[in-house]
């Protein structure tokens, strides 16, 4: 376990301190893409209203230099697991696709999903069913060559329909990004809100070292995932970034 240990070595780098809970489960991050794309703050506004039937009190919608970003983020989620059960047990490695935006409550800023695509019917259910994420099941590959060829579609019943293809790779070195830059505010970011019955508003705190990004080139061929929660994506290229791995620590949710 001194993987995530070692996590705990650097927090100078986080906007406020350590939860005083001990953590609960572990994570690694691994060929993530990160593609974002401007949007006014309104438009974010009214999409969250009548996507989780309206904005808790205290949720802010966040920007940067006045615009808000979504971002659609695939990647895969590997040694999975709760901090004192054995990885072995759990779903160990699967793909996952999130549309994600930023907000804030309380002076602390973070994520809101308005999907969380998986290819874990045990993730989705746990994730739906004890921490009002919005994940789905959905059919899900990532091959790892000179790049990386990624593909989801969404099969969850019910759901909206949701597909995603493209081939992404790094295109330079590894890179911290400077305080105060837009690359450190879509990225930096060390918890995550959910919305829960009742218009709930949930808090998962989670904690790594500074990402270790790197500029991406991307070819997306199909993506579908921003429609299927009614936006359209602005003909702008969107802003895109490369993680190899990192390692995560997470805290189990907690009502704001």
């Amino acid at each position: 376990m001194s993987v995530w240990s070692d996590t705990f070595k650097h927090t100078q780098h986080r906007p406020y301190p350590l939860p005083d809970r001990a953590w609960t489960m572990h994570m690694s991050w691994q060929e993530l893409l990160f593609a974002h794309w401007p949007f006014p703050a309104e438009t974010v506004r009214e999409r969250i209203a009548a996507i989780f039937g309206g904005v808790p009190t205290g949720l802010e919608i966040d920007t940067f230099q006045g615009s808000c970003y979504l971002g659609v983020v695939p990647f895969r989620m590997a040694r999975t697991g709760l901090r004192f059960w054995p990885t072995w047990l759990g779903p160990h490695t699967f793909e996952e696709l999130n549309v994600r935006t930023y907000v804030c409550c309380q002076g602390r800023p973070g994520v809101l999903f308005f999907s969380l695509d998986a290819a874990s019917r045990l993730a989705v259910f746990t994730a739906r069913r004890w921490f009002y994420l919005p994940y789905f099941n959905a059919r899900m590959s990532l091959e790892a060559g000179e790049g990386i060829h990624y593909r989801s579609t969404r099969t969850h019943g019910g759901a909206p329909a949701a597909a995603f293809e493209a081939r992404y790779g790094p295109s330079g070195p590894v890179y911290q990004a400077a305080p105060g830059s837009l690359d450190r505010w879509l990225t930096e970011r060390y918890c995550l809100y959910s919305i829960g019955p009742g218009q709930s508003l949930w808090r998962g705190e989670i904690h790594h070292e500074l990402w270790p990004l790197q500029p991406a080139s991307a070819e997306i061929s199909l993506n579908t995932m921003a429609a299927s929660h009614g936006f359209a994506l602005p003909d702008v290229k969107p802003i895109l970034h490369y993680v190899k791995n990192i390692d995560v620590v997470a805290w189990a949710p907690e009502r704001e």
